[in-house]
């Protein structure tokens, strides 16, 4: 059973969620403040967190960020009624793991739940991924290249690892969106190559070869050979 903290001070939308999700089969609690957020979570007592941005004490975003400061993995599913693009990115730059408006559809929550948790839990087997000098530790969630830490974001991670398990394999945007975020963003959105771009400077930059390949017209493709499509930068 995995356990949920609601962080909500509307109390109706707290009572919605909580009685939903326990229907659901997950353990939950609400919270109506921000102020205690490190210290519920901490010893990894919450497999989740639905985080309303605004708060009577604090801002979901600064919240986040400090959770991702103090090294603490959680999964964040940002809930809030502010739905422009930019405010979507920011949360999602400050280490949530996904981003939900007010209203929604609750079959849309449950679904965007289960693809967070289960993008989580890899299978106990294979621990490790390596590919090249490039490897993941699924149990820690670090990724290394040449034995040394990257320093990822949850996003940031969550696409590597997409990569990876792809590698060898172009795969496009929408495929992306779809992987890591779990959902579909507008089509005109630049996420996926801002992350790309987040990526290549932690995982390439400093090291030998190029991993993260771009495929002129198709997507993007995790090789250590220059694809014949697009030998650019």
């Amino acid at each position: 059973m995995s356990a949920i903290l609601i962080v909500e001070d509307d109390v109706e939308i707290a009572d919605f969620l909580s009685f939903g999700l326990s229907a659901e089969g997950y353990s939950v609690q609400v919270e109506r403040y921000g102020a205690s957020l490190l210290d519920r979570v901490r010893g990894g007592a919450f497999r989740l967190v639905i985080l309303d941005r605004m708060l009577p004490d604090a801002e979901g975003i600064d919240l986040c960020r400090r959770l991702r400061a103090a090294g603490d993995g959680t999964l964040v599913l940002m809930l809030t009624a502010r739905d422009a693009l930019e405010e979507k990115l920011e949360g999602l730059r400050a280490g949530a793991d996904d981003y939900m408006t007010k209203p929604f559809a609750f079959e849309e929550l449950l679904a965007r739940i289960e693809v967070l948790l289960r993008r989580a839990s890899p299978p106990a087997k294979d621990r490790v991924i390596r590919y090249a000098d490039l490897t993941i530790d699924l149990a820690q969630k670090v990724a290394r290249r040449e034995g040394r830490e990257l320093g990822l974001t949850a996003t940031e991670y969550g696409l590597l690892l997409y990569l990876v398990e792809n590698a060898g394999r172009v795969v496009s945007r929408l495929e992306i969106l779809n992987a890591v975020w779990g959902y579909d963003f507008d089509p005109n959105t630049n996420i996926v190559e801002v992350y790309i771009a987040y990526l290549r400077k932690k995982v390439d930059r400093d090291f030998d070869g190029r991993l993260i390949q771009n495929v002129r017209g198709f997507g993007y493709q995790l090789s250590h050979e220059t694809p014949q499509k697009d030998r650019s930068a």
